[in-house]
């Protein structure tokens, strides 16, 4: 009768362990715990840890044991509340050079992560985590394009060498005087050719040039952005940061976070998992760009670094007007940044770029930055260098930062822009796309260079909303789903006990192990778990014993036709498959159509459904033939407990 081949058994035998193993970190329950990460000019090394034992031992607070990685601290405690305290306590001693989050640590053995069997990820109806509403900035965008076509103004007017008397932003548009009226007209027409056109045939020209009444020897022309364009402008923002953000997030690793757009200016993100605000809001609000100048060797008088004109200029404040001070990430012998004078210029930017890396420098081992421009950026970058070998470049490292401040008893959100100069080496050869930028520490270079390739934000956003889903209210759920999916089980296993007798415990055992295969598969993967997702588990159970009821069946059936026990049995299972099949194939594509139509949670139902139906087909006649088989293979039966 035991038409099983012995390999058959030991690749089932293989398959079930392999399950068993990669289910099993599901059993390990995260241990509550504090990670700690260094801001600019923090350092994480063992000075740290023992700063940070020594505090909590002050509290009294009891650790359970504490481990130092390259990049952070991680502190794990016994309970949630020496949790909470930790943090409390270690923000007021750390200050703001490092992030103190709450964390869950893993408890997973070592030889599981070994193997890469991790738990599944919980989504943030399970784990909590954060929601915000952010409101994308559209004045600071508009700004900046009103910025770009003035530069792109100055730009064509020097090249075609007409004169001017000024061009300044101005709320009404951008004005650009002239001495005569003909030098007016004169530049309306090259504008006209060389700024004003628009990016697609049959689109209006983005700008709008009106002759200004003439003030004394001045003849102003206004240069205002198109309503039309500022339009499109607003809605290219809005697609332009919901990529950005979820590119950053993405790189950041934060499991299946939801990043839609609310409205015409509002974005809806929310991130599993995530407990720590502050550290979620500099993930979506910092924005981190370089920008490159030319270094003003005019106003700075001699070609090294803190030189005396630079130092004069910081102290009296005549800056020249086409040139901006800025501060040097160095020191000056008096302790304080060193000044630098630059041309308030781009050559080009970090809008302009197409990758970024971070690698040690091949002739000094220092860290550095790849730097890649997109074609436009690289030919402004070769122009720029061709004329410019043996002068000074200087690099501008400007970042965005959001904060929040305690005013009044009201939480008040701010920006924090820095901008320094991290490097201003002279031109040795003439370079276009591809170059380094030095200047940055290890972890500075990592970060930017992350943040570069994630993404600059075409417009700075705002936390309008922010809520925390605790601990507590997903451990709530995760007890209630967690309950839900062992009386649907147990309400399975004994109604087909009771009715199938030795088939339906067959069928009990395929069952337990159909939902083991399901968690693990969903572990290997790293599906993350939600509630929609249990739903689809106690879904799955409910359907796999379908597949033993019509086997059951068709058993029955074949016995009161006459056939023996044995021939019932591989008659029941060959007649069976048919039906189950073709049941399970039409499950299939639903489930398919939820995972590659729907969202969020229903993608995750979809998801839970698809593997589920998969591994029921396998334990439910695959693995209970095989049990079958091994049962009554090699004794005379007269009849079937069925």
């Amino acid at each position: 009768m035991n038409d099983f081949a012995k390999w058959r058994y030991a690749l089932i035998a293989v398959v079930l362990i392999l399950g068993t193993i990669f289910a099993l970190p599901n059993f390990f329950l995260p241990q509550p715990a504090v990670q700690i990460s260094a801001n600019r000019g923090g350092t994480i090394d063992s000075t740290l840890k023992e700063k940070v034992e020594s505090a909590l031992g002050k509290d009294k607070l009891a650790i359970k044991s504490s481990e130092l990685s390259k990049d952070s601290l991680l502190i794990e405690f016994n309970d949630s509340d020496t949790q909470n305290k930790a943090q409390a306590a270690l923000n007021r001693e750390l200050g703001d050079q490092y992030n103190v989050a709450l964390n869950m640590a893993s408890t997973v053995p070592g030889w599981l992560r070994a193997i890469g069997a991790n738990a599944m990820p919980l989504g943030l109806d399970l784990q909590g985590g954060v929601h915000f509403l952010l409101e994308v900035d559209q004045k600071a965008a508009l700004d900046k394009m009103q910025q770009r076509y003035r530069d792109d103004i100055v730009g064509a007017l020097r090249e075609a060498k007409i004169r001017y008397e000024s061009i300044n932003s101005t709320p009404n548009g951008i004005v650009a005087s002239f001495k005569t009226e003909a030098d007016r007209n004169t530049a309306g027409n090259v504008l006209t050719k060389q700024v004003n056109q628009p990016e697609k045939l049959g689109d209006p020209p983005p700008l709008e040039l009106t002759d200004a009444a003439a003030a004394g020897d001045s003849f102003p022309l206004v240069v205002k952005v198109r309503e039309s364009t500022a339009i499109a402008a607003s809605r290219n923002t809005i697609s332009s940061n919901l990529t950005t953000l979820r590119n950053r997030v993405n790189q950041l690793g934060v499991s299946e976070p939801i990043i839609q757009q609310q409205g015409a200016n509002r974005i809806v993100v929310e991130l599993a998992g995530v407990h720590d605000t502050a550290e979620a809001k500099k993930i979506l609000g910092a924005q981190a760009t370089l920008e490159w100048h030319a270094v003003d060797e005019n106003a700075t008088g001699a070609a090294n670094l803190g030189n005396p004109g630079a130092y004069e200029i910081a102290k009296n404040g005549n800056v020249p007007p086409e040139s901006r001070l800025y501060s040097m990430k160095q020191l000056g012998p008096d302790g304080k940044p060193m000044p630098i004078i630059l041309s308030k210029k781009i050559i080009a930017s970090g809008n302009e770029l197409v990758n970024a890396t971070a690698i040690p420098d091949p002739q000094s081992g220092t860290p550095a930055v790849s730097i890649q421009l997109n074609a436009k950026g690289g030919a402004k970058m070769l122009e720029f260098t061709q004329q410019s070998v043996g002068k000074r470049m200087g690099v501008v490292y400007i970042e965005r930062v959001p904060q929040t401040q305690i005013v009044n008893g009201k939480e008040v959100r701010t920006f924090k822009e820095t901008q320094e100069v991290i490097n201003a080496a002279t031109i040795q050869g003439v370079f276009g796309p591809r170059f380094q930028t030095t200047g940055l520490g290890q972890k500075e270079a990592s970060d930017l260079a992350l943040l570069l390739r994630a993404g600059s934000l075409a417009a700075p956003v705002d936390i309008v909303e922010e809520r925390v889903i605790g601990a507590s209210l997903g451990q709530d759920n995760i007890d209630k789903g967690f309950k839900a999916v062992l009386i649907g089980l147990l309400a399975v296993l004994i109604a087909a006990a009771i009715y199938y007798h030795l088939f339906g415990l067959i069928a009990d055992i395929a069952l337990i192990f159909n939902l083991i295969l399901l968690v693990a598969v969903l572990s290997l993967f790293q599906a993350t778990l939600t509630m929609p997702g249990i739903a689809g588990i106690v879904l799955t159970l409910g359907m796999a014993i379908d597949a033993n009821v019509l086997i059951c069946e068709r058993i029955r059936e074949e016995q009161r036709n006459g056939a023996t026990p044995l021939a019932a049995i591989k008659a029941g299972y060959e007649k069976a498959w048919a039906t189950i099949l073709d049941a399970n194939v039409t499950h299939l594509l639903a489930a398919v159509a939820l995972l590659f139509f729907g969202s969020g949670p229903i993608k995750g139902f979809g998801m839970t459904l698809l593997i589920g139906i998969l591994t029921s087909m396998f334990t439910s006649v695959t693995v209970t033939h095989a049990i079958v088989n091994l049962v009554h293979d090699g004794r005379k039966l007269k009849s079937l407990s069925v």
